[in-house]
């Protein structure tokens, strides 16, 4: 089953909109408020979840940086609202599901972007 962590940046809606519909998510606000980039993506590694953020460091912290990741999507909604983040998350998850894990992804409205991320777990 897939495992979220919901950064700060993308609101603590699209945790509760993701446990509604019966998915593991946790909100970073709610467990380690006002952390770094660093300490979330090291929690969610070490828990196994899929990070979703609207914060592009994360991609540097991988690819540049080579830190490891379970796997994280960036949101790039151009209208961002809870609603919109909602059902570009859930559109995702339908056409892809398990193979969030372990890939960086670049998500739009239209469309997303995959990237697997080198030595994931």
């Amino acid at each position: 089953m897939l495992k979220f962590l919901v950064d700060e940046s993308s609101g603590k809606k699209l945790c509760t909109n993701l446990k509604a519909e019966g998915f593991d998510a946790i909100y970073v606000g709610d467990i380690m408020g006002a952390a770094t980039d660093e300490e979330v993506l090291k929690y969610a590694q070490k828990e196994g979840r899929i990070l979703i953020s609207n914060d592009k460091d994360f991609g540097e912290l991988i690819f540049r940086r080579n830190k490891p990741s379970s796997g994280v999507v960036l949101l790039r909604i151009k209208n961002d609202v809870p609603s919109a983040r909602t059902e570009c998350i859930f559109s995702l998850i339908k056409k892809i599901g398990e193979k969030l894990s372990g890939t960086f992804i670049v998500l739009t409205e239209e469309k997303y972007r995959i990237r697997t991320i080198k030595d994931s777990n």
